[in-house]
């Protein structure tokens, strides 16, 4: 097991204090947890981004794999048939591969969502015959999905190396 020396700790950044809007609230929330859990990913050491540090086969390579998946199918209408299989990163792919992956996504996202100003309109999606669930449920399952996840990869990442913080 890694030590945890204060050299492996980062500072830890606060929560967002974002506008008065629910809109801004969400959105700043999202993008805190979508900044905090790709620097845990990213500069990993490899293999062990890769490796699974439980029985359940988590790793931490493949957490940030399919928090790609749940925005590109939340937010680009993406049709993802085999969820299990996201939380495996390709044996190709670096971790670098997948930061940059996940962070093209998040903006790509963000580009979707500034198009959508009412919160009980839907999601639009590219998929025909499936209205898209509305603007807020889809940030606040967004946050939801990304905040549990962010708090496995800190786990993960503190055994890997010890790296601590956001």
């Amino acid at each position: 097991m890694p030590s945890t020396t204060h050299g492996n700790r980062r500072r830890d950044t606060p929560p967002p204090r974002t506008g008065s809007s629910e809109t801004e609230v969400l959105r700043g929330f999202l993008d805190y947890l979508r900044t905090s859990v790709a620097a845990k990913v990213d500069g990993a050491p490899e293999p062990q981004a890769r490796t699974a540090a439980v029985s359940s086969g988590t790793n931490l390579l493949g957490l940030l794999n399919h928090l790609t998946y749940v925005e590109r199918s939340l937010f680009l209408g993406d049709d993802v048939t085999d969820w299990q299989a996201t939380f495996q990163a390709a044996p190709t792919d670096s971790v670098a591969d997948v930061v940059a992956r996940y962070r093209d996504t998040v903006e790509r996202a963000n580009e979707v969502l500034d198009g959508c100003a009412d919160l009980h309109a839907p999601v639009p999606r590219r998929r025909r015959g499936r209205a898209g669930p509305s603007v807020r449920w889809a940030l606040t399952h967004m946050i939801e999905e990304t905040g549990r996840h962010a708090g496995h990869a800190d786990i993960l990442r503190e055994l890997i190396d010890g790296a601590t913080g956001r």
